[in-house]
């Protein structure tokens, strides 16, 4: 995958999309940032790796007089080593003034008594310098947004694993409401309680005698091999269908005990299959 994507192009033309999907492939994205700042989100990511990791940045006209300073700011990159990916996403004018008509945005260059059209033919003037440098450049005119997903992952994305959907484990607890960002939810309620054993119950799903008492159960193991069995032939549908995420929340009483364990075996379930696993255990501290 690339350090640094910089997604430029043509107002209309799916800019805000393409940053958002390459939020989705884990880069730092950024909306209208200033050339002048390009090199200072650089010097940070390479401060703080972990914090920033890769950058994805639109840069467009939108940047006013800034905007002409991205040439002296590439040159500098390139002097440095700093492996960076121009992406031009262009269309027609035709559907350009057709999208603007029909979500009745302004244009960022429109001036009084400016037709769209002339206001279009400006803005390729102003991006014809940087249409001929760009890596890679995208009509969307014909792409519905899906297409346009795929296309994107197909030029940034270069190992298998970044291509497989994300997966979020949640584990929370019926009393404090369900995570309003679950797609599929597990009531683990049906498993028997740890909190009611006097020596597990200050304790909590990350404790190896808690782990134990649960798993010790046939009802959660099968559990566990039958969800973990389904998941994994779901998965790749969800993902067929321009999916990139699924959060998954395992839900209890109080969310410190079953569904915290419940949530770890499936995350190394997953992980030991190669796909990427967050979790997230939402409520382990509250009582």
């Amino acid at each position: 995958m690339k350090d640094v994507v910089i997604i430029t192009g043509m107002s209309g033309a799916g800019k805000t999309l393409a940053l958002k999907c390459m939020e989705d492939l884990g880069y730092y994205a950024i909306d209208n940032l200033p050339a002048s700042l390009l090199i200072d989100m650089v010097n940070m990511r390479e401060a703080n790796p972990e914090k920033f990791g890769k950058i994805a940045a639109v840069m467009d006209v939108r940047g006013g007089r800034s905007f002409d300073e991205l040439f002296d700011v590439l040159a500098e990159l390139e002097k440095r080593g700093i492996d960076y990916f121009i992406l031009f996403l262009d269309a027609s004018d035709n559907v350009l003034v057709r999208r603007f008509s029909e979500t009745r945005r302004i244009h960022p260059l429109e001036s009084e008594g400016l037709r769209i059209a002339d206001t279009i033919s400006r803005e390729r003037k102003i991006l014809e310098r940087l249409y001929e440098q760009a890596h890679v450049i995208i009509d969307t005119s014909f792409l519905n947004v899906y297409q346009l997903r795929e296309n994107l992952r197909s030029i940034i994305v270069s190992d298998k694993k970044a291509k497989e959907i994300s997966v979020t484990v949640v584990s929370f607890g019926y009393k404090f409401g369900l995570p309003l960002d679950a797609d599929l939810i597990m009531d683990l309620r049906f498993l028997p309680n740890p909190y009611w054993v006097e020596e597990l119950k200050q304790l909590s799903g990350l404790d190896r005698q808690v782990v134990d008492y649960v798993m010790n159960f046939s009802e959660a193991r099968g559990f566990v091999q039958q969800f973990s069995d389904m998941l994994l032939k779901l998965l790749p549908l969800y993902r067929n269908e321009h999916k990139p995420h699924l959060c998954i929340g395992f839900g209890c009483t109080g969310g410190r005990h079953r569904s915290v364990v419940i949530a770890e075996e499936i995350r190394k379930i997953l992980e030991e299959k190669g796909f990427p696993v967050k979790v997230f255990h939402r409520d382990i501290d509250r009582k």
